[in-house]
């Protein structure tokens, strides 16, 4: 096929209104993950407060799909990445609160089934690109586990296979990075083994042991090229699932120069254009491959805009300067990344599927980050086992037009300190008087807790817990439910990874 009837035909596809599953053929998928973006900092989503041009994730959501109501697991970054891959809350693990480091151990127990390997099982050659920040079993030189955030040249054996990665989880590839690019070590990944070893130390926010060559500001394009690369590799007679993991617009805020000032709101701004030029590189690659038509492309973040943002080159106002300036980056979402409020956790989440998703459509029901798995077990007409995905529920039948069917009553949202949410339906009840994170804001009146009415309220404003007790007492009892289950959706009761999960630390005993 010449360059333009594919051109043709891709348009067509794209913009086909009788888009329909490809019940033959199971899809491509691609899963690209921001760190840190905002749901407002997407313009097509925030078209009156956003002033940020994004024309790749733009023209995605023209192609397919937007979800208004989508939320990360957690609002921050370690426990959404588990939830995502493994299809479970993240505060069923050992990680009750926070976050991981570049030198902490592997959070993923290593029997648990991940979206990956459930996809391997499948027939899907499995690829990652990008930033882990779940845990590697990484040794110093005399073979003791490594652990925090510190560490310098020696404390590791740069020679050693790594355990615990990837692709000892269900990846046949991975290219990437331990964590954030705040966290050392600052050195590339292959597979199980460093590319390379750390000679110096370098500081990217934080000093730690680095390859001699590695520089942050290089990242993001590695990944959108390696991103790139694998695309290139795959073939129409095997399916292929690529998890994309960008480390931007995350902290250390670092866009390269051809858009250093391209967007005249601050260097913030400029690194998330440049980080919706890399999904438009990733994109192009799909649309170029031949494989557009049942190739799923995802994007979404794991988190919301964070307070360190900065709002110009050499301001440290972050969100304020930018509000000032006409940008809101979390919309009109209260709160930021690391909050129990919707700005913590409601998501940008942009679905193209040629084959199975009717472009400029929207889907205005609640979902989590946790569902992708579910989602891929429809999509590949398998059934997940018991002892997966206890928190998954698949959203493929929103891909249709048609509602979820959902045994899961709601969606549990849980902040960096460990405070718990809980939305059903219409309702949200926050157990804490405050953020739960990073916003130092706290109720005036004397509630113990927090009810709003989100379709009235979706600014989190009018605290409705005392004329509505009701309410709270039935979506306190179902979340009770949903974590001494050890699972949210239907199923077998399954063991949380602690004895006792103590989802009222929010709330001060009388």
């Amino acid at each position: 096929m010449n360059t333009k009837l594919k051109a043709v035909w891709l348009t067509l596809v794209c913009f086909s209104g009788a888009a329909a599953w490809a019940a033959s053929e199971k899809p491509n998928i691609i899963y690209i993950l921001a760190d840190d973006l905002g749901y407002g900092d997407v313009q097509c989503l925030n078209p009156k407060q956003g002033k940020i041009p994004t024309p790749g994730m733009d023209r995605l959501a023209a192609q397919g799909m937007v979800f208004t109501d989508a939320h990360s697991s957690s609002s921050v970054c370690t426990p959404t990445r588990y939830g995502i891959l493994t299809g479970r809350y993240n505060w069923r693990s050992k990680l009750q609160k926070s976050v991981l480091w570049g030198f902490s151990q592997p959070l993923i127990a290593p029997d648990r089934l991940t979206v990956a390997g459930f996809l391997k099982e499948q027939g899907y050659n499995t690829g990652m690109v990008g930033k882990w920040h779940l845990g590697l079993g990484l040794r110093s030189p005399d073979g003791k586990p490594t652990k925090g955030m510190k560490g310098g040249v020696d404390s590791v054996d740069w020679k050693a296979r790594i355990t615990g990665g990837p692709v000892d989880l269900g990846f046949d590839y991975w290219y990437g990075i331990a964590a954030s690019l705040d966290m050392p070590p600052y050195i590339y990944i292959e597979n199980d083994r460093f590319v390379g070893e750390c000679t110096t130390m370098k500081a990217f926010h934080r000093d730690g042991a680095a390859h001699a060559d590695f520089e942050a500001i290089d990242t993001l394009d590695v990944i959108g090229d390696k991103s790139v690369e694998y695309i290139r590799q795959q073939t129409a007679g095997k399916p292929f699932f690529l998890y994309v993991p960008l480390t931007s617009p995350h902290a250390p805020i670092l866009p390269t120069e051809p858009w250093q000032g391209k967007s005249e709101l601050g260097v913030y701004a400029d690194f998330v254009m440049h980080t919706d030029a890399v999904v438009a590189q990733i994109t192009a690659a799909v649309d170029a491959s031949g494989l557009a038509g049942n190739t799923m492309i995802i994007v979404t973040s794991d988190n919301g805009c964070s307070k360190v943002c900065d709002g110009a080159k050499g301001d440290k106002g972050g969100l304020d300067f930018l509000k000032k300036l006409g940008h809101y980056p979390n919309a009109h979402y209260r709160g930021s990344k690391s909050d129990i409020w919707d700005g913590g956790h409601r998501v940008p989440f942009i679905v193209r599927w040629p084959a199975g998703v009717k472009a400029g459509t929207s889907c205005d029901e609640v979902i989590c980050l946790t569902d992708l798995m579910a989602t891929c077990a429809e999509l590949t007409d398998t059934q997940l086992p018991a002892t997966a995905g206890e928190d998954s529920v698949s959203f493929a039948p929103a891909l249709k037009g048609q509602p979820i069917a959902s045994s899961r009553k709601g969606v549990v949202h849980h902040s960096i300190s460990g405070q718990f949410a809980y939305r059903s339906g219409k309702w949200k009840l926050l157990l804490t008087k405050g953020s739960g994170g990073w916003t130092k804001e706290q109720m005036t009146d004397d509630s113990p807790a927090q009810l709003y009415d989100m379709e009235a309220d979706p600014g989190e404003q009018n605290n409705l817990y005392k004329s509505h007790p009701e309410v709270a007492e039935r979506l306190l009892a179902q979340l009770e439910s949903d974590v001494t289950r050890g699972r949210s959706t239907a199923g077998p009761d399954q063991g949380n990874d602690i004895a006792s999960i103590n989802f009222m630390r929010g709330v001060k005993k009388k």
